[in-house]
């Protein structure tokens, strides 16, 4: 499947929706504007493909909705070289919106049949993180830490403890907290032992998923 002159078009005015709906960041709207969102999704869904709404992908899961993704992002506060975190690769959307800003991207999925589709369709796209590991989200990736951010594209019932151990001094934890909805909550670390919360509304995930083994 292509990307076609109608495909930009599209992105353009899901670019400007996102705008009016109080994303500000000009690279967060740069990467949107440049991903070809319709290549990440099902055929089925391929009309709406740039509407702001979330849709289903394989495993019970759903591509976020393009306002999620770039708040999340927004909020997460990094630019070109950080190291990010990125708990639930997902469709690798999220992923593909980082690594057109720059970030170098650890990502770490806990649905096996997902991890495998996204591993090899990403590089396709031209898209490579750092790694791309099929794992225990709650657990973060401590081999690679401290990191610049983090960011966790699935609702958590309670933060975990490990994620924020993995933070760099000042950098944010992104991550949407709680059962049915979930509120959009920052955590910045302040010193080595202290973190900052702030909240930023209600959004709704899919569950972020743990190994119980």
């Amino acid at each position: 499947m292509k990307d076609t002159f109608i495909h930009q078009g599209l992105r353009t005015k899901l670019m400007k929706t996102l705008q009016k709906k109080g994303i500000v960041n000009s690279e967060v709207l740069a990467a949107i504007n440049k991903i070809p969102r319709h290549l990440f999704m099902d055929s089925s869904f391929l009309a709406h493909a740039y509407v702001d709404k979330a849709f289903p992908i394989a495993a019970d899961q759903t591509i976020s909705q393009p306002y999620t993704v770039a708040r999340q992002t927004e909020l997460l506060e990094v630019s070109k070289g950080a190291t990010v975190l990125e708990i639930g690769t997902g469709s690798g959307y999220q992923t593909a919106v980082l690594l057109e800003m720059g970030v170098q991207v650890y990502s770490i999925e806990r649905q096996n049949e997902l991890f495998k589709i996204t591993k090899r369709f990403l590089p396709k796209l031209g898209y490579r993180p750092k790694k791309l590991i099929f794992g225990d989200g709650y657990k973060g990736l401590p081999e690679a830490a401290p990191y610049d951010g983090i960011i966790v594209t699935a609702g958590a019932p309670f933060v975990p403890n490990p994620l924020l151990a993995q933070l760099k001094v000042g950098a944010k934890l992104v991550i949407p907290v709680g059962d049915t909805v979930q509120i959009m909550t920052v955590f910045t670390r302040t010193s080595p032992t202290n973190f900052e919360k702030e909240e930023f509304g209600e959004f709704r995930f899919v569950p972020l998923l743990e190994d119980k083994n």
